[in-house]
């Protein structure tokens, strides 16, 4: 079954046809850079001109930056505020939203490098933001949001995400300290068995995670900067 999987970025909304069935875009990917500033009719603006561009009619899933319960967004760190308390869902004409980094993890659990794996998976995806993804024994526990937590008196995603290391300036080892920091606490907190690092660094994760070592195991996501797409189109089947 093919759905049409978007996903909203703080720097771009991108979106393809997914075959459901095996995790792969039937079509090439249409990217867009988000609007700025990014607020709900803008964005949904650029989701609908996706939506035009592939003359999509059927299932769309799309993936928000925050918390979403129900369709309707409770946080918005790295977009507007004025998103907060939206139904993105009716916004979207009816689609199925969920926050980007749970929408990652359910692909590459499913279909990448968390596939076949028990006990406790923790996703995190770093680009404009952290995002996290939580699985217990498969089963995702929703909108944990954890790049808010707080490291050295701050929101570690702005000291550890890639656009912090962009506005610092920061070579790949610097940042690789920073972002070990981060995995240690994270994996004090969980006690992962396994940590997959996602987002669009994680095409470049010989550049830095070998200058990272912690207890657990890290590995890059297998579908890199697609994972979230492929996850939001995943959803509405489910």
């Amino acid at each position: 079954m093919d759905v049409l999987g978007i996903d909203i970025g703080g720097s771009g909304i991108k979106g393809a046809p997914v075959d459901t069935e095996t995790g792969e875009l039937t079509q090439e990917r249409l990217r867009i850079p988000t609007p700025h500033p990014a607020k709900p009719a803008a964005v949904a603006e650029v989701v609908a001109e996706i939506v035009d561009h592939f003359a999509w009619t059927g299932p769309v899933g799309v993936t928000f930056p925050g918390v979403v319960v129900d369709g309707v967004v409770r946080s918005a760190a790295n977009v507007h505020e004025s998103w907060i308390g939206v139904d993105a869902s009716k916004l979207f004409g009816d689609a199925t939203v969920l926050n980007d980094a749970d929408a990652a993890g359910i692909a590459e659990m499913t279909f990448g490098a968390g596939r076949g794996r028990r006990g406790t998976v923790l996703m995190l995806t770093f680009g404009t933001g952290i995002g996290s993804a939580l699985f217990i024994d498969g089963t995702l526990v929703p909108n944990t949001e954890l790049g808010h937590l707080e490291l050295d008196g701050k929101d570690a995603e702005h000291r550890a995400s890639d656009k912090a290391r962009e506005d610092h300036d920061l070579s790949w080892g610097k940042w690789a300290e920073r972002v070990e920091e981060y995995l240690r606490h994270v994996d004090m907190l969980f006690s992962p068995s396994l940590i997959i690092i996602g987002g669009g660094v994680s095409k470049k994760s010989d550049k830095f995670l070998p200058h990272i070592s912690v207890d657990t195991e890290v590995v890059p996501a297998k579908l890199q900067n697609e994972a979230g797409i492929i996850g939001a189109a995943q959803t509405t089947t489910s």
